[in-house]
């Protein structure tokens, strides 16, 4: 079900766009209409009109013995000519409705699948087991599988094919967009990929690093470091280096300038709510390190930035646990990853992990068919794609620190900054949680927040569209904080490495005071 909040927030954003448009009228919105439509392992299901006033398509991809991926493609009245691809959050197995009604809401043409799987307690990964197409369907190829017979649904019912074609999704919708751009070159012209949980393998193993970090053996249901004290370590952390960047704003801009020790907050005689205890500012210290080889003391995944600590975890906004969320309870996070898909063992215990050998097993096992980490990307960018990546500095879940390490791999490939600048660029927001949320100014058409404006200035997949559609490349992209649905700051986010820079005069909650530098 689409969520009704988000709709009634699209209902009151005016939407243009250019170049010419399809009215509905000449097709029933109905199966048959469809009966002579030839797809290559793929089949039209259902269709029939929805009252929002687009004609919903139910159809299913086959695109390897013991796969099926269900999708659905969404045709509006009145079309723009192109056509948006989203993705999915974590191990989901529906179709991402919210994103679908973004796309829609603005003349899209809008599509979304269930990565692949279908069951009811996605998150138990038992539907990977001795199944291994699901799992690759998963981890790189369902998106594929739906986008040329999509395009082809649309192409039946509206009488001529998309003149664009691009792909919207943050998370593990981020590793559906680097599966696109790394494997799949010529399915968009343009995709947009938010926190991306690409080097998936080694995010999952930061994850149990912190748990194992921050309990004793033998009594896991404890915290070294309880939740409750996640706040007020983001509170010193905030102290300690929020001004760094010339703006005192609540905000740390950049959290590789800060230099905040746990030490700084030790406690004295005695263990308070807001001061850490000897053991603690250990802990905080390994987990700040994050995840290393014993043998070769190789950085496995990078620790989590300081600042995220406490950070707001949900797109929705809503206030989140931070590290908590993937401390877990009694157990890690993600934990039947390990025990379902590299162990195939239920009652595996994470204590025995070996952050060296294992984790070449798990390589072995499963990255090939999940990992999107080749930054050879050279295909996408001589066919004309563009890419813009977003990613959260206070982001609990995927690692800012790793989205821009593959970033700096792509454009070590490129040899300058002004090649790479053709073709991908990276947003790294202050203050935002995964994929939306935080105290940062952190609506700019992201998942689940619609800016207060929709032009290329203000919204992802507008400055997408004016990127490839008129070579408006996005220098910088204006982000608002929306409080109760007024805006009570903008922002601009500059894309890497250049940072956004207060001029010195005016409001720092506008961002015309800000340059790119």
């Amino acid at each position: 079900m689409i969520d009704s909040r988000l709709m009634a927030a699209l209902m009151i954003v005016t939407v243009s766009w250019g170049g010419p448009s399809w009215q509905a009228g000449a097709k029933q919105c109905a199966v048959e209409t469809f009966a002579g439509l030839t797809l290559d392992n793929s089949q039209v299901v259902s269709a029939e009109r929805d009252p929002g006033g687009y004609c919903r398509v139910r159809a299913n991809a086959t695109p390897a013995k013991g796969s099926l991926i269900n999708f659905e493609v969404w045709i509006p009245d009145t079309w723009n000519g192109k056509i948006v691809a989203t993705g999915n959050g974590g191990y989901s197995n529906v179709p991402n409705y919210r994103d679908m009604t973004y796309a829609l809401s603005q003349g899209y043409a809008a599509v979304g699948g269930d990565t692949g799987h279908q069951t009811a307690t996605p998150d138990d990964l038992l539907w990977g087991v001795d199944h291994p197409e699901r799992i690759v369907d998963w981890g790189t190829r369902s998106v594929h599988a739906i986008a040329a017979p999509a395009k082809r649904i649309v192409a039946a019912f509206v009488g001529r094919s998309p003149s664009r074609a691009y792909y919207y999704g943050c998370s593990t919708g981020g590793q559906q967009g680097y599966a696109e751009i790394q494997r799949y070159p010529a399915d968009f012209d343009g995709v947009i990929a938010g926190a991306p949980g690409n080097n998936r393998v080694r995010l999952n193993a930061g994850f149990l690093w912190q748990f194992l970090a921050n309990r004793h053996r033998g009594d896991e249901a404890h915290p070294i470091i309880p939740a409750s004290k996640l706040p007020a370590i983001t509170a010193a952390v905030v102290a300690a280096c929020d001004a760094r960047d010339g703006v005192a704003d609540g905000i740390v801009d950049d959290p590789r300038t800060c230099d905040f020790d746990p030490a700084a907050v030790q406690c004295g005689a005695a263990d308070e709510p807001t001061c850490l205890t000897v053991e603690q500012v250990a802990a905080l210290r390994k987990m700040y390190a994050g995840a290393t080889n014993p043998r070769t003391h190789e950085q496995v995944y990078p620790g989590w930035p300081k600042g995220s600590e406490a950070a707001t975890t949900l797109a929705s906004g809503a206030p989140g646990s931070g590290w908590q969320q993937y401390w877990g309870t009694t157990e890690p996070a993600r934990v039947n990853f390990w025990r379902s898909w590299v162990f195939n063992n239920p009652k595996w215990d994470p204590w025995t992990f070996d952050f060296d050998r294992n984790l070449t097993h798990a390589d072995a096992k499963v990255g090939a068919m999940i990992d999107q980490v080749n930054p050879d990307i050279t295909a996408f960018r001589q066919r004309g794609g563009k890419a813009i990546v977003y990613q959260g500095w206070q982001d609990p879940v995927v690692n800012a620190i790793d989205t821009i390490a593959y970033y700096e791999k792509v454009r070590g490939r490129m040899r300058s900054q002004r090649e790479t600048d053709k073709f991908f660029r990276l947003f790294l927001v202050p203050g935002m949680g995964h994929c939306a949320g935080g105290p940062g100014a952190a609506n700019f058409g992201n998942q689940n927040a619609p800016p207060p404006r929709i032009d290329a200035q203000h919204d992802l997949l507008s400055a997408l569209d004016a990127w490839i559609e008129h070579r408006t490349a996005p220098d910088r992209i204006i982000a608002s904080r929306v409080v109760d649905g007024s805006t009570v700051r903008t922002r601009p986010l500059c894309a890497y490495p250049r940072k956004a820079v207060y001029t010195g005069t005016g409001s720092t909650d506008d961002a015309a005071n800000f340059v790119c530098r």
